[in-house]
Parts: C-alpha cells; structure tokens; sequence
C-alpha cells in the first residue's frame, strides 16, 4: 500500500533559497518529528526541495531515523518571476484560476511546476522498493501537488496552508484519501 506525506517546510528566516528556518521553524521541525515517529508505519524514504529550509525542516526525523536524504529540483520553489511583484498575491491567485498564466521574464506558470511535481509523485507512486515517502516542499508547489489528488485544491486552500503542514495521501483501491495531519500550534 503506497503511503505519500506531502509536508510544507517549517516557518523560516525568508524566501531566498539559502534561507534557515527561524527559532520557532527549527522548534517546529522536533514537533513534526514527534509526529512523524508516532505514525502507525515505518517511513522508507525522505526526498525534499533543495532549499535548505525544506532540508532542516526534515533533518531532525532524518537524524533520529537514519533515513538519508534525497534532494529533488523538481520540489523547489515556484519562481512567479525573476523581477519583484508588487502584487504579488493578486498574480499567484491569478496562476490558480489560469493554469498557463506566467509572467515575462523567467515566470513559471502553475502547469509547469504541476508537471515537474507530478513527474516525482508518479515516480514515488510507481517505485516498487519505496512504500512510506516523506516528500518536503514550499507552500505553492504543495497546493499544486495536492490539486492531482484533490482537483478542488485551488487558492483559497492554499492560502489555508501552515509552516509546517502535513498531508497524509493513501491509494485505497483506485481513489486517493487525503488526510491532513498538522494541527497548527500557534
């Protein structure tokens, strides 16, 4: 039985990809290690963004398991652009409703990062030696992942989201149960 947790990174320092998480982000990463030990399965493997907030978000369970972890591009950040957007939230609600929505200038459109993502899902999904994946991303590509198993997950849902939170994805027969495990400590 094929078992996905989808888990946005805890609350870090800023954006940039060399951004640490913050003194609450890395207090975090124990609580969701506590979490992820306290499962009813083992996990089998851990792959996570490249961007050192997705790596320590994990690393605590990664060191207490002895789990390696595996660094994926295809999990980075969404880049809505190369230049800064005033109205930034107004483009990203935009990038939900229009899924080939992109900006001049080096801008990924939802489509885009969805087909990255949904390369290493499918990979996830179709490896034999793998049953329990930990997968860390960022907040945008999260909502897009989850929009493969919950084709309503839109902008709305993604303004929802936590640093961290949790999803707990399981095939069960030919449909996917959607659970979402983190409950906001703040």
């Amino acid at each position: 039985m094929k078992r996905i947790l989808l888990i946005r990174h805890c609350h870090a320092m800023g954006q940039h990809k060399d951004s640490p998480l913050s003194k609450q982000g890395n207090l975090q990463a124990y609580e969701l290690a506590n979490l992820l030990e306290n499962l009813s399965f083992p996990i089998d493997r851990i792959i996570t963004s490249p961007f050192l907030r997705a790596k320590e978000t994990i690393k605590p369970f990664a060191n207490r398991t002895g789990l390696p972890i595996e660094c994926d591009e295809r999990l980075k950040e969404r880049l809505l652009s190369e230049q800064p957007i005033d109205d930034w939230m107004d483009v990203l609600e935009e990038s939900f409703h229009n899924d080939q929505f992109k900006l001049p200038g080096g801008g990924e459109s939802s489509r885009d990062a969805y087909e990255r993502a949904d390369q290493l899902l499918t990979d996830c999904l179709n490896n034999d030696d793998f049953e329990n994946t930990i997968i860390v991303t960022h907040g945008n590509l999260l909502a897009l992942m989850l929009k493969k198993f919950q084709i309503e997950f839109g902008f709305h849902e993604w303004k929802t989201l936590t640093n961290p939170d949790v999803f707990f994805v399981q095939r069960v027969g030919g449909e996917f149960i959607v659970e979402r495990l983190w409950k906001d400590r703040d």
